[in-house]
């Protein structure tokens, strides 16, 4: 996957890691690590009620870690994504 964000908003700053991202051609992202397994979905927005629960992960890796904390470059480079050069990347304080 070489997908390209141009907005990434951390959505929870502990356990489990996880972001709403919108690539540069607008589709939403959720991307999530949890129990050493990150993953990255495809789906309509970012609110819940729109999404398909039944729809594949585009990416789904297990790194038999099983934490539930990772870095967002290091999910990134996992994951197969990169950031935009004047990507928005919003941290939870």
């Amino acid at each position: 996957m070489s997908t390209t964000l141009a907005r990434v908003v951390e959505t929870c700053c502990a356990c489990p890691s996880q972001w709403d991202a919108w690539t540069t051609d607008g589709q939403y992202l959720y991307l999530r690590y949890r129990h050493g397994i990150g993953s990255v979905e495809a789906q309509p927005s970012n609110d819940p009620d729109t999404w398909d629960l039944d729809r594949p992960p585009l990416v789904e890796w297990d790194d038999d870690a099983g934490g539930g904390d990772i870095d967002l470059h290091e999910f990134l480079e996992r994951a197969g994504l990169r950031l935009a050069p004047s990507a928005d990347v919003v941290s939870r304080p």
